[in-house]
This record gives structure tokens, C-alpha cells and sequence, in this order.
């Protein structure tokens, strides 16, 4: 079983933040196409190839936020659709580094909708990630007819939530086995994770609670992981002021203390074999004062990165 449906199972289908899905068609005109081609190939050209070790972990880390939207759900947050990302900047993206991590940051928010079960308002995010996934060149990847049913008719969540997670499957795999094209996953996933972030402080901010924060804290060893992958591009330009713009957020996580906890060691079933697992509890030391620097510093770099 592969590490996203792994993923998928473990949370039980709510709030998938790697919903890449599908709707209206869309088109890039011959001269955004060869720009963004240019692009790829001066990118890769300075890439270092990212071990599949770093990714998965990137990726398995990325359940903390999905299990975020549990808890939020799970202490009656109520639902709010002031968090989300609004999608009519999607019409003056123009590079693949754009639509890369804009895919991510509306897969974040369509996974939250979701989770809320607000399927019919989720049409929207379907079209606008339906639209940046075919300027990519990669919208063959969804079945578009069946998404919008299943979220019209807001029945089936789960089919809909396991159609999503495959889709972002194939999408994921494509654009690391296709030569110039492999950075576009790692800015897919810094979206997801920014935008996943994003949502939880302003959660935090409105209905503060201690669980919350301890989650939020968490994010540190995911975000060194992210800065990791970004800085392997920091040549160009696009990926050196992305990192820039990561870095007061970083400042701020580097001063939170997380310690583990040794618990008991578990048997589990993992592709068909018997995997032994020692299990470990987190604990976070994070103050008030920290929750808030880190809620501003959140809030700045994702606004950016939407053009807010």
C-alpha cells in the first residue's frame, strides 16, 4: 500500500488536504506553454535529486494537519469559510511555480470543506483546482464527471475523499518521474502544508485550546523538513524568495521545545508483512506568546503566496 493511501486509511477519510480534483476546462496559450517549459528545464537544472526517504517523510508528517481538521471538528469548531483562499487569483497565474503550490493551498481548503461536508460549495475549489491542474498538464489525471457528481450531490463522501487521495497519487507520481518536473511536487506540498497551517491558527486565534496548540507546535519538524527539500532550488530566484519569505516563520518554530516520550511497542500489518513499530508521544512546550508570533508569521507568509 502506498504512503498517501497508508495516509488515507490511518485517518479514516476527512479532511484530505491532498485533494487535487477537477472541473472546468481550461487553457495556457503556446507562449505561457513554452515559458513554463523554459522554467522547468533552468530549474532542474540545478536540481538535486530529493531522496524517496525525504519525501515520504514530508508526506507521512503531513497527517498532522488532516488530523487537525479532526480535532477541530471534534471540539466544535464551527465551520467558517472566511479561512479560505479565495480562487479568483487562479486567472493571472501564469508559471507552473504558481499553479504548483496554488494547487496545494485549494487542495488544503477543498479538504476542509470536505471534512465540514459543505460538498455543494466545494464545486468551486473542484473547478479552480481542476483549472490549475490542466495548466500543468496534468488534468487527465481526474475524473471530472464523477467528482462533481459525488460533491453536488453531497453523497459518498468517502468515495469522493478516495477518488481525491488517487488522483493525487498519479498526479504526485507524474510529476516526479517526468524528467524537469519534479520540483512541482515539493511546491504542491509546501502549498498544502502552508495553507493546513494556516487554518489551524486562525482556529487557534478564535477558539484558542490547548490541543490546538500543541498540534500547531508539532509543525516545526515538518516545516525543517519542507525548508530541507526548497532550499535544494535556492538558485532560482522564484524558490530563494520563497525561502526567504519561510524564514521569520522558521525563526519562530526553532524556539519551540519538543521532547518525546518513549510508549509501548506495537505489532502492525503494513503491505501484506508484519512491521514492528515502537510508538512515541510528543510533547510540546509552547507558550502564548509563541502561539501568537507564529499564528502573525503564518498568516504573512500565506497571504503572499495567495497575493493578499
Amino acid at each position: 500500500m502506498n504512503q498517501i493511501l497508508y495516509i488515507f486509511k490511518k485517518v479514516q477519510g476527512f479532511f484530505l488536504i491532498i485533494i487535487f480534483l477537477s472541473s472546468c476546462q481550461t487553457s495556457v496559450d503556446n507562449s505561457d506553454q513554452n515559458e513554463n517549459a523554459i522554467q522547468d528545464t533552468l530549474i532542474s537544472a540545478m536540481e538535486i535529486e530529493v531522496s524517496e526517504e525525504a519525501l515520504v517523510d514530508i508526506v507521512a508528517n503531513i497527517a498532522s494537519p488532516i488530523e487537525m481538521a479532526a480535532l477541530m471538528n471534534r471540539l466544535g469548531v464551527p465551520f467558517s469559510k472566511v479561512y479560505l483562499a479565495g480562487t479568483s487569483s487562479v486567472n493571472v497565474l501564469n508559471t507552473n511555480f504558481q499553479m504548483a503550490y496554488k494547487l496545494g493551498i485549494f487542495g488544503a481548503d477543498l479538504g476542509y470543506l470536505n471534512m465540514y461536508e459543505k460538498a455543494s460549495s466545494a464545486v468551486e475549489y473542484i473547478s479552480t483546482i481542476k483549472t490549475l491542474a490542466d495548466g500543468l498538464g496534468v488534468g487527465q489525471f481526474f475524473d471530472y464527471t464523477t467528482l462533481k457528481r459525488l460533491a453536488t450531490n453531497n453523497q459518498n463522501l468517502d468515495s469522493l475523499m478516495f477518488l481525491s487521495v488517487h488522483s493525487y497519487n498519479e498526479i504526485d507520481s507524474y510529476l516526479r518521474e517526468t524528467p524537469n518536473r519534479s520540483y512541482l511536487s515539493s511546491l504542491m506540498i509546501t502549498g498544502l502544508w502552508i495553507e493546513g497551517l494556516y487554518l489551524a491558527t486562525q482556529v487557534a486565534s478564535e477558539y484558542p485550546h490547548p490541543d490546538i496548540s500543541e498540534r500547531i507546535g508539532e509543525q516545526k519538524i515538518i516545516l525543517n523538513d519542507l525548508l530541507n527539500v526548497l532550499n535544494l532550488y535556492k538558485e532560482n530566484q522564484s524558490f530563494n524568495e520563497m525561502i526567504q519569505d519561510f524564514e521569520p516563520l522558521n525563526v519562530e518554530f526553532e524556539k519551540i521545545n519538543i521532547t518525546y516520550e518513549m510508549g509501548d511497542p506495537e505489532i502492525i500489518e503494513k503491505d501484506g508483512m508484519l512491521v514492528f513499530v515502537q510508538n512515541e508521544k510528543s510533547i510540546v512546550d509552547i507558550s502564548e506568546e509563541q502561539l501568537n508570533r507564529i499564528i502573525e508569521e503564518t498568516k504573512k507568509v500565506r497571504n503572499k503566496l495567495i497575493g493578499l
